[in-house]
């Protein structure tokens, strides 16, 4: 499934950063997890819906890396091709979780900051 991708320049180094002051790395997983959480429940009520599988599919994930939202699974296939589009088969597409996601940032943003700025102030009293 293709995915929409927003990057936070110096990731990398916050984490190794909190590894070597001995902070908990899995913090950034469970803040990842309300973000998605975030985007998950924005999404929800604009889910393309014929029989509701799809909208039922819908899942927020996270890696300590990433804020993930899912969508669709082996039962549901297509939910990549309505999300994105198909153009073979012309289905156009509607990108509800990505439009989501962008309606959301203001939101999902401001709490990744917090965050972010907490482990910081934890790393520099340490």
């Amino acid at each position: 499934m293709a995915q929409a991708v927003v990057s936070v320049e110096g990731g990398r180094q916050l984490r190794a950063s909190m590894r070597r002051a001995g902070v908990d790395v899995t913090q950034l997983k469970e803040t990842h997890k309300e973000v998605a959480g975030v985007v998950t429940r924005a999404g929800q009520p604009s889910t393309p819906r014929r029989s509701g599988k799809l909208a039922s599919s819908v899942r927020p994930g996270a890696t300590q890396t990433a804020a993930i939202v899912r969508a669709g699974g082996a039962r549901i296939p297509y939910a990549n091709a309505i999300h994105w589009g198909y153009k073979k088969r012309n289905i156009a597409a509607q990108p509800w979780l990505s439009d989501a996601a962008r309606k959301e940032e203001p939101r999902w943003f401001g709490m990744y900051t917090e965050e972010i700025e907490a482990i910081l102030n934890t790393i520099r009293g340490i």
